[in-house]
């Protein structure tokens, strides 16, 4: 059983991610934690490897091959922004989910996980989803925003975590059984 889950900055996959893994058992793999040790490896903070993957696309690429191999052979509950890409380019039958929530709402769970002020935080958001599209669309040749390849597309607006993983579980027992 595969289930990518991929979401706008804020929209709260990494909470639906985890709470999804825990009651199906499955293991988590979280690309951001992948990109956050590449970094690390390199002597890097997360910003500055953030800035040099805008032009360097071998970061990208090595995280994707990362990401495709965990697809390729486990089974697992795969975060990221391209994680449906990535089963799809391992060949791999996955139930893919797509988060988000409004603009304003995703800002201010940002400042509640990192702080700042939340007006700051929204054009830091607006501005690294500009700079995401359009290394997605240069490095991949497709549009990151289009919802047409996920399974399920659900709003995190006014929905508990925990809904939203029993929504999903469901969904995953429906498609791979239990």
């Amino acid at each position: 059983m595969l289930i990518t889950i991929s979401g706008l900055p804020g929209s709260g996959k990494t909470t639906v991610a985890r709470l999804v893994a825990e009651q199906l058992g499955l293991e988590h793999v979280y690309a951001g934690d992948i990109f956050r040790r590449q970094a690390a490896a390199r002597g890097l903070s997360l910003e500055e490897y953030a800035r040099r993957a805008e032009t360097d696309h071998s970061i990208d690429r090595a995280l994707d091959e990362q990401m495709r191999a965990r697809a390729a052979q486990d089974e697992a509950v795969l975060e990221g922004r391209l994680a449906a890409f990535m089963a799809d380019a391992a060949g791999r039958p996955a139930l893919k989910v797509f988060l988000d929530a409004p603009e304003a709402v995703r800002a201010q769970r940002i400042v509640a996980r990192e702080g700042g002020a939340a007006e700051a935080r929204l054009q830091e958001t607006q501005a690294r989803e500009a700079s995401d599209a359009r290394r997605y669309q240069e490095i991949y040749g497709f549009d990151y925003h289009d919802r047409g390849r996920y399974d399920l597309v659900l709003s995190t607006d006014g929905r508990s975590p925990e809904e939203l993983a029993r929504e999903i579980v469901a969904a995953a027992r429906a498609r791979f059984g239990p």
